[in-house]
């Protein structure tokens, strides 16, 4: 009997190790000569593209009321070095998107980053964070653009009986058929093909960036012509102090969100190696100038206390005389809202696509139209859960969630850079010149009809042929992957790489107590100051740790080389 129980005992012990190690079991770098079975997305995206896809989805309608609030209450004249350090910060996440981008250019974004550099536990809940913020951000949206419209039209009066909203007293719900029809009409863009969803996209953008010019230069004429009276304040430039310009910062941080939806089309990108870190590049810096310029003239025309805070831009053109101007600005609103639905709809799809071929979700969200070689499936399901959310439900009181989303998935992306920085997976595809090689020896073999020559040319010794066995190691054609060598350092690479995930893991324990501390207001203060002082300790001592550990030299062979961070990461290796 009790080895009977030991027995229980040891196999109970062994499905606890199996369950715990499919939550933290990590998936391969996707290689780009691995073609799946079934049809592929299509590669039809530039560097102006993807542009257009992240301006389109970072500049939305909240830069047209955002300047009028945290310059009233927060910033004052200083606004402008709110957003500056506001785009600083954001190019933080940036370069990690971008890096990671380039070394793994699969659908999916946080998603997939997290699956490869983390583990499955850890992806599945960064992925349906993506699903919500996706499909709470598209609804809410869309259910702004109606009242935009009726404003532009000159009240709601004056749009069509069937788009204005109406309120079913039984349920004293509100329903918004105009936004179910938007959101209608960018999925079936969607499902039209990637490059004709990304031409409107550009279009719309385009027009929207015009708006935003013609506010920066038109501004910039009144206020050359006034003066500049909102800048003569004498002294008084930060009027609110500098932790009043540190919290607008905070505030204007979130008119940065979107261009990680760039990382969504990475499949269908041409070069995906240059144009993924390319478009995240002149997204950020093309929003960031813009946000700063019409910030400039905003807080320029008037004082910063005399702008209204619900259509600052709009009324500050009608108090110098160019009521007309409100028409322009609407239509600038109008579009921004219409692009940044496109792009809060184009990446789910793929999300659930790249979930599915993971077995994390039923294969039906995998499915590839042979026509428009886009998940025609998926995006329809995302689109028409959008639409009945957009129709029927407010969901502006869920909007925060989208931030609870967003937040989750900048955080593991710079997790997966520390962790290919110091630990990257022990795993990384066959580098493309030996793989062709590869491909092109297999192609005279299957044309050979001796099997006895056959036999003789086998993976191993294609390898061995090959002049990057040196480098790489041994490979397997069946599954393109190597078997990465450390680099034999003073210490040992084991116990170097234990070191630094444990330090990894206590920086994000760090942080983790150092932000819960700050945000518990319902705390006492001791306790407060006492949980920040000890999580900011563990951060501190973490990250020194951490920066007198050499990094991994497998770093600089991990996912797919060559693209626009090779140089770098060879230069400060």
């Amino acid at each position: 009997m009790i080895v009977s129980m030991q027995d229980k005992g040891e196999a109970l012990l062994s499905k606890c190790s199996k369950g715990f190690k499919s939550l933290v079991r990590r998936k391969q770098v996707d290689s780009v000569h691995v073609r799946r079975e079934g049809h592929q997305l299509a590669r039809k995206l530039t560097a102006l593209d993807l542009t257009a896809i992240g301006v389109g989805t970072t500049i939305g309608a909240g830069v047209y009321v955002l300047v009028g609030t945290v310059a009233r209450e927060h910033t004052g004249p200083a606004l402008t070095v709110s957003f500056l350090i506001a785009g600083l910060a954001a190019a933080l996440s940036a370069f990690c998107y971008a890096e990671l981008a380039s070394r793994c250019p699969s659908a999916g974004s946080a998603y997939h980053y997290a699956y490869i550099c983390i583990g499955e536990s850890v992806a599945w809940l960064i992925g349906w964070s993506l699903i919500l913020e996706y499909t709470i951000g598209g609804a809410a949206i869309a259910r702004g653009i109606s009242p935009n419209i009726a404003l532009f039209l000159g009240g709601e009066g004056n749009l069509p009986a069937f788009l204005v909203r109406h309120t079913i007293p039984q349920l004293g719900v509100v329903v918004d058929p105009c936004a179910a029809i938007l959101v209608l009409i960018v999925t079936f863009l969607l499902c039209a093909g990637i490059k004709e969803s990304s031409l409107v996209q550009t279009i719309v953008t385009t027009v929207n960036v015009c708006a935003m010019l013609f506010i920066i230069v038109a501004g910039g004429y009144l206020a050359c012509k006034t003066g500049w009276v909102g800048y003569e304040l004498h002294g008084r430039f930060f009027p609110f102090g500098l932790n009043g310009m540190l919290a607008g910062s905070a505030i204007v941080f979130f008119s940065y969100i979107g261009f990680d939806a760039v990382t969504g089309a990475a499949e269908e990108t041409k070069r995906p190696l240059r144009d993924l870190p390319l478009g995240i590049g002149m997204t950020l810096t093309l929003c960031c100038i813009l946000y700063m310029l019409v910030s400039v003239v905003i807080v320029g025309l008037v004082p910063y206390y005399a702008l209204n805070p619900d259509t600052p831009i709009s009324s500050t053109f009608s108090a110098n005389g160019m009521q007309w101007a409100a028409y322009i600005v609407t239509a600038g609103a109008v579009t921004a809202l219409c692009a940044s639905l496109m792009g809060s709809l184009l990446p789910q799809p793929r999300l659930l696509m790249a979930m599915a071929r993971d077995g994390l979700l039923p294969a039906f969200f995998s499915d590839i139209s042979t026509r428009t070689q886009v998940p025609v499936k998926s995006t329809v399901t995302t689109g028409m859960l959008a639409a009945v959310l957009a129709f029927f439900m407010d969901v502006s009181e869920l909007s925060g969630m989208v931030s609870v989303g967003t937040l989750l998935a900048f955080t593991v992306v710079a997790i997966s850079i520390l962790i290919l920085r110091y630990a990257p997976p022990e795993e990384v595809p066959l580098p493309s010149s030996l793989q062709q090689f590869i491909d092109s020896v297999r192609k005279q073999l299957d044309d050979d009809s001796q099997s006895m020559e056959r036999k003789e040319f086998n993976d191993a010794d294609i390898v061995e042929q090959s002049p990057s066995q040196s480098v790489y190691g041994e490979a397997s054609i069946q599954y393109p992957l190597i078997e990465k060598q450390f680099c034999e350092d003073k210490q040992n690479p084991r116990r170097r790489r234990n070191i630094a995930i444990w330090n990894i893991a206590l920086f994000c324990i760090g942080v983790l107590v150092l932000t819960s501390a700050a945000s518990a207001e319902y705390l006492p203060s001791l306790v407060r100051f006492s949980s920040g002082a000890v999580g900011a300790a563990i951060l501190l001592c973490s990250l020194v740790v951490l920066a007198c550990l050499n990094q991994d030299e497998a770093r600089h062979s991990f996912g797919h080389t060559g693209g626009m961070f090779k140089f770098l990461c060879n230069k400060h290796g």
